[in-house]
């Protein structure tokens, strides 16, 4: 019917929006990341169809929630509990009971014997970000974490005892590790008390030595984690270049502390570091270039590690001579004879004998005798050589004290000699010295087992030609030592 008069028409009526709609809308703009700042609604409960949907739904949401969270470091904000949140902050509606249902801390916030009663609680030390993260796991085991956010979410998850957010971070490091960013990950993996992911980092660097002390992150590690590195046997680098990533480290850390770049202000930054550096492994002309002339060693020290590279007997050095090597597992040996004799003489001539090996394997080193006459020093060079090729693959021009026995005594390579399997190589000993004990009743065939690993099977050959009369049977080189 037609209103009377001439007045306008009035607007028509819109049809009344239904709790279950308005809740449905309340829902899709929560998930579009809105906070919900408006009346409880009716029914909404309706249009979850699960436990987790209802308390996803409730996820940053002001609705029912009972406690606020002011997150982020920020400007003293005024007018105490209520007041709008300062710059770089975020304040976060939340529901005790979830809270406490998921993580002991909470609990104890809010339950325990000195709960807090405050409706509202500032976390200066947390990330928004990553708090938000944990509350949507705690809500709805929702993962949520990035490369930006994932150091934050784990220090989050550890200060909250979210051991099951702890353990999604983790792997997300795990799975995204990588040689340029293993030193970053290591100094966070220690910081933050995560042996298993330090233990992978440590294995990315060993096996990436130089990619990883090449990148950025390197020089912003902190003097105890280069020390844990310094200190490991498996990186796969010359020492050297080792040498000189240490020095730039070395740069670094002055700037940091503010120190002119100075030869006594580095070694001062390096401190015990500096000893973990293997100097013995490196060549003479490697020595002489690098470390001699960088001003860092001592000019005894530099005097006496020289001593070592040239003289027998060789004087005591404070650093250690164990080669390094990307080599897992336990360090292994074979003696291919079953009885030691005296006397073996000297002349120059090189000791000498063949072998092959069923699979691959690296040597480190080897056992020799030592003198009849009591305690002594010999000069010795030791080599691997394939024999096809007559290729000289690893030598050492060094020494070893004896001390009269019977016993074989180590003479290590300055890096481990790949040996592949079914070729065949010499291996090789030129010694200075007295006359020595030797080794009879050898073996043709040597079998190494271990209970991890398959057997290594050695067969040796007389090596032809001058060879100081080491055979199969009888002389020097008894023990090869190796790593599978």
């Amino acid at each position: 019917m037609a209103a009377a008069g001439g007045g306008a028409a009035a607007p028509a009526e819109t049809p009344a929006e239904t709790p279950a709609a308005a809740a449905t809308a309340a829902a899709a703009a929560v998930e579009a990341g809105a906070v919900l700042q408006r009346e409880p609604l009716y029914n909404w409960q309706a249009t979850k169809g699960s436990l987790r949907e209802r308390f996803a739904f409730l996820f940053s949401n002001e609705l029912l929630s009972d406690v606020h969270f002011v997150v982020g470091k920020g400007s003293p904000r005024g007018g105490g509990g209520g007041a709008p949140p300062g710059p770089g902050q975020q304040r976060i509606p939340a529901h005790r009971f979830v809270l406490a249902a998921g993580s002991a801390v909470f609990d104890a916030m809010f339950n325990g014997g000195m709960a807090t009663t405050s409706a509202e609680i500032e976390l200066p030390d947390v990330e928004p970000a990553a708090f938000l993260a944990l509350l949507r796991f705690l809500y709805s085991d929702e993962v949520q974490i990035g490369p930006e956010t994932v150091m934050t979410t784990l220090y989050t998850a550890k200060k909250y005892a979210v051991p099951a957010l702890e353990a999604h971070c983790v792997d997300f490091l795990t799975k995204h590790l990588r040689a340029d960013n293993a030193f970053m990950l290591l100094t966070q993996a220690r910081l933050f008390d995560e042996p298993q992911l330090a233990s992978l980092c440590l294995d990315t660097i060993d096996k990436s030595t130089m990619d990883a002390i090449s990148a950025e992150g390197f020089t912003d590690i902190d003097i105890d984690t280069l020390c844990a590195v310094l200190e490991r046997d498996t990186l796969s680098i010359r020492e050297s270049r080792l040498f000189g990533a240490v020095v730039r480290w070395a740069e670094a850390e002055c700037q940091r502390q503010q120190l002119p770049p100075t030869f006594g202000n580095k070694q001062k930054v390096l401190g015990r570091a500096l000893s973990l550096i293997r100097f013995p492994l490196m060549t003479i002309e490697e020595f002489a270039a690098g470390p001699a002339q960088s001003g860092i060693l001592s000019d005894r020290e530099v005097v006496n590690l020289f001593l070592h590279f040239t003289v027998n007997p060789k004087p005591k050095v404070d650093y250690i001579d164990r080669p390094r090597c990307c080599l897992r597992g336990k360090e292994c040996s074979i003696n291919r004879f079953q009885q030691v004799e005296s006397r073996w003489g000297y002349s120059g001539t090189s000791d000498r004998i063949r072998f092959t090996v069923n699979r691959r394997i690296s040597i480190v080193g080897f056992g020799l005798y030592g003198s009849i006459h009591g305690p002594t020093d010999y000069q010795v060079n030791i080599q691997i050589i394939d024999y096809e090729k007559n290729q000289t693959l690893g030598q050492n021009d060094t020494g070893f004290s004896c001390d009269g026995t019977a016993s074989t005594f180590r003479v290590m390579f300055k890096e481990p000699i790949e040996i592949l399997p079914t070729v065949c190589y010499t291996a090789c000993a030129t010694l200075k010295g007295p006359d020595s004990h030797y080794g009879t009743k050898g073996l043709k065939k040597v079998i190494h087992e271990s209970p991890t690993a398959s057997k290594t099977c050695f067969v040796f050959y007389s090596s032809p030609g001058n060879n100081n009369g080491t055979s199969i049977e009888d002389g020097q080189i008894p023990e090869i030592i190796f790593y599978t």
